[in-house]
C-alpha cells in the first residue's frame, strides 16, 4: 500500500477536511454515550447498570428521552474541530517535507510513523474535548445531586478551569495519545495482515469485496486492541477526588482495579458501540486509499 491507512493519516488531500467529520459526528454521537456508560457500568465493584449495549440504550431513552443520547454533542463537535484538523493538519505538513524532490513519497513505514505522529499530537490538542465529552456523556447516570450539570462544551471548559485547575483538562492526555498511537498502528498490521491472508486463501481477488473484508477484519482487531486503552482514558477523565484523593493513580491502577473488582473480560465493556463506530470508518479508510493507489498506479506508473 502507499499510504497509511488510519484515523491517523488521514488522507491524501492537502487541505484538511472536519466538517464531513463533524457531520458524521451528530450520527456516532450516541454510539460514544452508550459505550461511556457502559465502561463506567459497574465501576468499583458495583452491580453493572447495563447488561448489553442495546439494554443501555434503551435504559437511556426510557429515564433521559430521545434528547439524552445526544447529550455531549457540542462536545463531540468540538473534538472533531480540534483533534481531526490537527491531526490531518500535522500529517499532510509532515508528508509533504518528507517526499522527495523528485515527487516521490514517503515510504510504507515512515507513512505509518507519520499518522502515529499525527494521531498522537491531535490527540493531546483534542483532550479538553474529549475530557468535556466522557463527563457530559456519563453525568445522566449519577443521582442528581452529584451531577456535573455542564450545560454545553464551553462551560464545562471554564468550569473545569476555575474549580478543578487548568491542567485538569489534559487529565488522561497520556492514554489519549496512547489509543491513536495504538489505533494507527492495529489498524495498519491487522489490514495488511487480513489482506494477504484472504489473498492466499484462494477465494479472493484483489479487488473491492477482498478490500472490505480485510477492512472489517482490521475494525474488529483495532477495536479489540484499543479498549482496555479506551476504558483507561474514560475512567481517569470521568474520576473524582475522594477525600482530597484521585479514585486512581495513574492508568495501570485503573487496569488493576478494573481486572481485580469487574473481571477480565471488563477491559472490553462498550465493544460493540466502539465497534459499530470503528469498523464503517476503518472500511470506508481502506477502501478509499485501495482506490486511489489502483489509480495512481494506473495513471503514473503504467507507462
Amino acid at each position: 500500500m502507499a499510504a497509511t491507512a488510519s484515523p491517523g493519516a488521514g488522507g491524501m488531500d492537502a487541505k484538511p477536511r472536519t466538517s464531513p467529520k463533524m457531520g458524521a459526528t451528530v450520527f456516532v454521537q450516541p454510539l460514544d454515550l452508550v459505550k461511556n456508560r457502559m465502561q463506567l457500568s459497574g465501576e468499583g465493584a458495583k452491580t453493572r447498570e447495563y447488561k448489553t449495549s442495546f439494554h443501555a440504550l434503551t435504559s437511556i431513552l426510557r429515564a433521559e428521552g430521545l434528547r439524552g443520547i445526544y447529550t455531549g454533542l457540542s462536545a463531540g463537535l468540538l473534538r472533531q474541530a480540534t483533534y481531526t484538523t490537527t491531526r490531518l493538519g500535522i500529517y499532510t505538513v509532515l508528508f509533504e517535507r518528507l517526499t522527495g524532490a523528485d515527487g516521490t513519497p514517503p515510504g510504507f513505514l515512515l507513512k505509518a510513523l507519520i499518522g502515529m505522529t499525527a494521531g498522537a499530537t491531535g490527540a493531546f490538542v483534542g483532550t479538553p474535548a474529549e475530557v468535556v465529552l466522557i463527563r457530559m456523556t456519563a453525568d445522566g447516570r449519577l443521582p442528581p445531586d452529584q451531577r456535573r450539570g455542564y450545560k454545553n462544551v464551553f462551560n464545562a471548559l471554564i468550569r473545569i478551569a476555575r474549580e478543578e485547575g487548568v491542567p485538569t483538562l489534559w487529565r488522561g492526555c497520556i492514554p489519549t495519545m496512547a489509543r491513536a498511537v495504538v489505533v494507527n498502528a492495529a489498524q495498519l498490521a491487522s489490514y495488511s495482515q487480513s489482506k494477504q491472508f484472504l489473498l492466499d486463501s484462494g477465494y479472493f481477488s484483489d479487488n473491492i469485496l477482498c478490500h472490505f473484508c480485510a477492512s472489517m477484519i482490521s475494525g474488529l482487531v483495532t477495536t479489540a486492541a484499543s479498549m482496555p486503552v479506551d476504558i483507561v482514558k474514560t475512567r481517569i477523565q470521568n474520576m473524582r477526588m475522594v477525600d482530597g484523593k484521585p479514585e486512581y493513580k495513574n492508568g495501570l491502577d485503573v487496569l488493576v482495579k478494573v481486572v481485580r473488582y469487574e473481571g477480565f473480560f471488563s477491559l472490553w465493556k462498550g465493544f460493540t458501540p466502539y465497534y459499530a463506530r470503528l469498523g464503517p470508518h476503518t472500511v470506508l479508510t481502506f477502501i478509499f486509499l485501495e482506490q486511489m493507489n489502483k489509480a495512481y498506479k494506473r495513471l503514473f506508473l503504467s507507462g
